[in-house]
């Protein structure tokens, strides 16, 4: 009976996400953006950041297309980011890459990834991992240009 409730809980937050994602849209002023594509499926988005010279994240926003996992962790991401350091922001993809693969990740690291942390479960189908990740993949080949 608590598995049922929790995949639905599950179900509702992606659903909330992708259907009113936060952060979707292109930003006006941005100082790095990185594209991907998952071709496997059409996922299509760009993730555009505002960093301050102080290495903060002050902004982000992604756009383009794709199924509802990719949407929703998209702007799962965006929550997550929003307001972090270059250096939280690393440690926030890294989390997320390992906890998408089965790796273990600190209740500490998983905590920090707000309602990211529900998709710990998408492992368990490896055609969706891509989709999950695609966003902070993209958010990881920004970082990269910044050493992190």
């Amino acid at each position: 009976m608590i598995s049922n409730e929790l995949n639905q809980l599950y179900r509702e937050i992606i659903l909330d996400h992708a259907n009113h994602p936060h952060h979707k849209g292109a930003l006006a002023h941005y100082t790095d953006q990185a594209h991907l594509q998952n071709t496997t499926c059409g996922d299509d988005l760009t993730v555009q950041v505002d960093i301050s010279p102080q290495k903060v994240i002050e902004k982000v926003a992604y756009t383009g297309s794709g199924c509802t996992i990719s949407q929703a962790s998209a702007s799962m991401m965006t929550d997550a980011i929003q307001g972090q350091t270059l250096a939280v922001a690393a440690q926030a993809a890294k989390s997320f890459s390992d906890m998408a693969l089965g790796k273990p990740v600190a209740a500490a690291d998983l905590a920090k990834l707000q309602d990211a942390k529900i998709l710990s479960n998408i492992m368990q189908f490896p055609t969706r991992i891509k989709c999950a990740t695609l966003a902070w993949w993209a958010l990881q080949n920004i970082l990269a240009r910044y050493n992190f």
